[in-house]
């Protein structure tokens, strides 16, 4: 089965994703893609840096705009892994992407994502596509943290029998 290239680019994200994961991160990637090239790649990093804006959109979004030379980076996607926070969407519409795709949704609904792609704020609106290989980006996030909640068990196990 031949991949669409939503499915392509999506991929993509889930490297970064991957990246996170191996570094003990909660599995998100992000890319922006422009005319069919990869300009910005981005995997959550919030742990690691101790920042709350360490997220894989800011990343990918700040190396496009680096690499294109400009904060206005209207003929690129973003594509992520899971449905991006409202932190994320205001980057993007600030950098006037042209569209963002996601993975996995947001399972509690936190992410206001069609409210302000929608809003027209700065001027600007967005169109978003969701559930691109959901079931992937979704699966790597199950398995994060069922792994995470494992070695909590077993550390306080552990950590009781030392008492």
């Amino acid at each position: 089965m031949k991949l669409s290239e939503r499915e392509k680019w999506m991929k993509k994200a889930l490297k970064e994703a991957e990246k996170a994961f191996a570094e003990g991160e909660v599995p998100i990637g992000a890319i922006v893609v422009c005319d069919g090239k990869i300009v910005g790649r981005g995997h959550n990093k919030r742990t690691r840096l101790q920042l709350a804006t360490a997220h894989a959109e800011i990343e990918a979004i700040e190396k496009a705009c680096k690499k294109q030379g400009s904060w206005r980076i209207p003929e690129c996607e973003l594509y992520v892994t899971l449905e991006p926070c409202p932190m994320c969407m205001g980057a993007a519409l600030n950098a006037r992407i042209s569209k963002v795709y996601f993975g996995a949704f947001e399972q509690k609904g936190r992410s206001l994502t069609k409210e302000l792609a929608s809003a027209n704020l700065l001027n600007h609106t967005l169109p978003v596509e969701g559930g691109v290989l959901e079931t992937e980006c979704r699966e790597i996030l199950t398995r994060f943290f069922s792994e995470m909640r494992e070695r909590t068990k077993k550390e306080t196990k552990m950590g009781a029998s030392n008492d």
